[in-house]
Formats: C-alpha cells, sequence, structure tokens
C-alpha cells in the first residue's frame, strides 16, 4: 500500500511547499476555506476537514510522515493567550488520548478557549498509527508557549520507540528574513532525532575547523530584492483594509518610496544595536534609506499598532509577523535619517505592508497563488510555517539536502 506525508492544520501550504520543493508531495488536512483555496491554486492535495472531526481510519496504515502545526491563536502572544489558562486541561488530554481514552468532549466544556485542545488532537492521530508501527518521523511547530506540551508528546513518542528531541528554535538562523521563534518537536523511529544544522547567525561566523561558517541573518531588503537596480520596489498595495477596501494610507506614500528607488537614491540603513530593535519609532541616527528631495529617511518594519511594536531596519529580518487583527497591523515607517536641509519636511506615511511582501518575508516564492481577501490573506500568511524552515527540518527525514537554489527569497 503507497504511504503518504499527511500534514494536519495545513493551512496555505508552508509545509506542502517546502516538500514540494525537496520532490515530495502531502496529503493536508485544513479546514479553513481560504487556505484550502490557496493550496488549491498551489497544486497542493487538500481535504478539507475539520481534524477534530476527521476518523483516523484512513490515515492508518498508509502514513509514512505525520507533520502537525496546531492552530496557534489560542497561545499566541497577538491574542489573549487563554491557551496558557487552559494548559492543564490539553496536558490531561494529550495522556488520555496516548493511552485510548478519548475525554475531549468533556475537557472541550471546561476550556476558556475552545481552540487549545486542539493542539491536542496530533496525539489521537499519534496513538491510532502507532498501533501499526507508524510514522516513520513526526514534525511538529507551534509557538513558544506551547514547548511545555511538545515535550510531554516527547516523552510519550520515546516510550513507543522513537527517538525525540524538543526545543525552540529562531527561523533567522535557517535564513529566514524574519525572527520567528516557534517551538518545534522532531521524533524518528530510524535516526537521531536533532534540529538541522543553522546556516545563518546574527553575525556572519567564518569556517573553521570546529565546522562550517555561518552567513549573516537575510534581511528584509535583500528578501525583498529592494537596492537591486534591476529590480522594481512594489508599488502600490490596493484594497488595504483586512477584509478588502479602501487603502487605509495614501499610496503616494509608496510611490514616494518606489520613486526614489527607481532613482537609485534609496540604500540600506546602519544596523542599529539590538537593544534598539524594539521601539516605538526608529531612531533618528539611521543612516538614509530614501532620499525624498532633500531630505533623507530611514525605512522600518512595524509589526503592529501596539506601543510596544516590534521596529526593524530594512537591513534586519522583520520580527515575527502576525496577523488577523486591525491591531496587528504591519506598516513601513519613515523618519528623518540625519541632518536634513532646505527646512523642514514631513515624514513619507506610513505604508501598510502587502501581501506579496509579507509572504516574501515568510520565505513563500513570489506569486504564490494566495486566495481571498486581503485579511484572509494576510492572516494565512501570519499563520503559515515558514517554508525554508520547513525545508530544513523536513530534508534529513527525507533523505535531501537544501542547495541555494531551492528558495530564490526575492521577487
Amino acid at each position: 500500500m503507497r504511504r503518504y506525508v499527511f500534514d494536519l492544520f495545513a493551512g496555505p501550504g508552508g509545509w506542502s511547499h517546502a516538500l514540494q520543493v525537496l520532490g515530495v508531495r502531502d496529503i493536508g488536512l485544513e479546514w479553513d476555506e481560504w487556505a484550502c483555496k490557496t493550496r488549491a491554486r498551489a497544486g497542493q492535495v487538500t481535504i478539507r476537514t475539520d481534524v477534530a472531526m476527521y476518523p483516523v481510519g484512513p490515515l492508518v496504515g498508509r502514513t509514512d510522515g505525520f507533520i502537525a502545526s496546531p492552530p496557534c491563536q489560542a497561545w499566541s502572544v497577538a491574542g489573549r493567550r487563554l491557551g496558557l489558562v487552559d494548559q492543564p486541561l490539553v496536558h490531561r488530554a494529550v495522556a488520555d488520548l496516548a493511552a485510548g481514552r478519548d475525554t475531549r468532549a468533556k475537557l472541550l466544556a471546561a476550556c476558556k478557549d475552545p481552540r487549545s485542545l486542539l493542539a491536542a488532537e496530533p496525539m489521537r492521530y499519534l496513538h491510532a498509527l502507532n498501533s501499526v508501527g507508524e510514522p516513520e518521523w513526526v514534525l511538529m511547530e507551534e509557538v513558544p508557549d506551547v514547548l511545555p506540551l511538545w515535550r510531554q508528546y516527547a516523552a510519550i513518542l520515546r516510550t513507543w520507540g522513537f527517538s525525540a528531541w524538543t526545543g525552540i528554535l529562531n527561523a533567522a538562523d535557517w535564513g529566514v528574513p524574519q525572527t520567528r521563534r516557534r517551538a518545534i518537536l522532531i521524533a524518528s523511529r530510524i535516526r537521531v532525532a536533532e534540529p538541522p544544522t543553522p546556516t545563518h547567525a546574527q553575525t556572519a561566523e567564518p569556517e573553521s575547523l570546529f565546522g562550517p561558517g555561518r552567513e549573516k541573518w537575510v534581511s528584509m531588503a535583500e528578501a525583498l530584492g529592494w537596492g537591486a537596480t534591476d529590480r522594481p520596489v512594489p508599488t502600490v498595495c490596493a484594497g488595504g483594509g483586512p477584509g478588502g477596501g479602501p487603502e487605509p494610507f495614501p499610496s503616494g506614500a509608496r510611490k514616494t518610496l518606489t520613486d526614489a528607488r527607481d532613482r537609485g537614491t534609496w540604500k540600506p540603513p546602519t544596523s542599529r544595536p539590538a537593544a534598539q530593535r524594539k521601539r516605538t519609532r526608529p531612531s533618528r541616527s539611521d543612516s538614509p534609506a530614501c532620499i525624498c528631495g532633500r531630505h533623507p529617511w530611514a525605512w522600518s518594519l512595524r509589526s503592529n499598532n501596539q506601543a510596544n511594536a516590534t521596529i526593524r531596519a530594512i537591513d534586519e529580518p522583520a520580527g515575527t509577523l502576525f496577523f488577523g487583527h486591525r491591531a496587528n497591523e504591519c506598516v513601513w515607517v519613515a523618519e528623518p535619517a540625519g541632518t536634513a536641509t532646505g527646512g523642514e519636511a514631513t515624514a513619507p506615511d506610513p505604508i501598510r505592508i502587502t501581501a506579496a511582501e509579507a509572504g516574501a518575508l515568510q520565505t513563500f516564492p513570489a506569486g504564490y497563488p494566495w486566495a481571498g481577501t486581503k485579511g484572509a490573506q494576510f492572516s494565512q500568511i501570519g499563520n503559515a510555517v515558514p517554508p525554508l524552515l520547513a525545508g530544513h527540518l523536513l530534508a534529513p527525514h527525507l533523505g535531501k539536502s537544501l542547495t541555494r537554489a531551492d528558495f530564490i527569497l526575492a521577487a
């Protein structure tokens, strides 16, 4: 019987695109309508279903690899984090399911956020699959607060003959232009479970007797192709509201940025000390990113509308991208860099990040066929696993290796 890789909570295809790059096709289980349409456009096989309701029987005897990225909304710092309140109930559900007891209905009634219990669903599948010695390997991903739950999974999997590893990985260490930290579980029946060797570091590291070198973290400017003379900058972001509709910021602001780059007057700012990266406005000491007339401006990406929003200069990786609520709107912001001449000038208006830009910062390829309203697209992007990180996690289990040409970041 043919065996497959199954991907629970498959989303718009972060894991699936990485598998396609590696020459493997998976079957994704996903409920969201727009994510399913995106996957269809991308040529990915999908079963549209509620993972919590889908029977495990069709997977038994057919599963080679098992992937799960439960929804993070109940646990994420971008939400109310009721998953932390529900965590004891989720741990109990995992323990019960591992023993073949289905107490989900009772525990769900006690949860503050019904989405919390979705993090226990993978164990329902794993218990049934283990009865026939499947799967060969397991990969799971979630926000950092879920790490204790992944440790519980790992302890159970070890009793079933798996080697298992859990920990927090920073996607920037594998070339993703975003310092996205995620709790990861890696398990295998046939090899020692361990994270892949990082390829990048905050500061470039030369090759030595102790191992291969590491490149410097990939910046937003590099990933987007900004500053290259042969690449135009994305122009106007249409339909900027979460559900589509009017552009929330004047399109002329993006045109100012575009015109400056087309004239060749744009250049990335100088990196700032780590202590200055998380604040409400960029520093006036940044080097020019855009010359609007005689006034230099430094451009940065602000992760949301909160007072403590992470702001990163474009020659740095982005902070963690998350969307789904108006307060989580990512925008490009500018302010004077250095001493301007010829009188005062008004800074260009904030410019909302486009879906294409956000997708590139998640390492989806240019032209990835996002479906749905702007809000639906942003939600899919923010919830997705960066394909480049997924590729590094998947490659050892598939007997594959990644090269620089496998993931071309710049549009």
